[in-house]
């Protein structure tokens, strides 16, 4: 198994996504405390321009923007209701092999999209930019 799966199981336990929430700006007298993000699934991934921005590590939707009254585990039902992680009945201690491996396969199917509409994206900008750079020639505005 390789590093990179060794992560991604690890990050199924609570207490490897608490441990992302070291600098999140949200502590006590909050909902939306690290406790109860790590809880909802959420992992942090803040940037320079976001220090607030968290991630479902499940269905990899990213929210940012939080105040103190959020309900992190209503904010995921109500951005991505679809999520298999925020809508398990059990924790994942408790789900048989079966059962995991199931939810394991979804969430692959997920990064697998993210992965193949980042590719398309990042194509299209270069045809885009090709296109234009073809158009110049053409036009003689080298």
């Amino acid at each position: 198994m390789g590093t990179s799966n060794e992560k991604d199981l690890k990050i199924y336990i609570y207490e490897n996504r608490l441990k992302t929430f070291d600098s999140w700006p949200f502590d006590e007298d909050c909902k939306c405390t690290p406790e109860n993000m790590a809880k909802a699934g959420f992992i942090h991934t803040p940037s320079d321009n976001s220090p607030d921005t968290a991630m479902c590590f499940f269905c990899l939707k990213e929210l940012e923007g939080w105040e103190p009254d959020d309900d992190p585990q209503q904010e995921h039902i109500t951005h991505s209701s679809s999520c298999h992680f925020i809508n398990l009945k059990k924790k994942v201690e408790e789900l048989t092999m079966e059962e995991f491996l199931r939810l394991q396969k979804e969430r692959h199917k997920i990064v697998m999209r993210k992965s193949c509409k980042e590719a398309v994206s990042k194509f299209e900008e270069a045809a885009k930019l090709r296109r234009a750079g073809i158009t110049k020639t053409a036009m003689g505005e080298e």
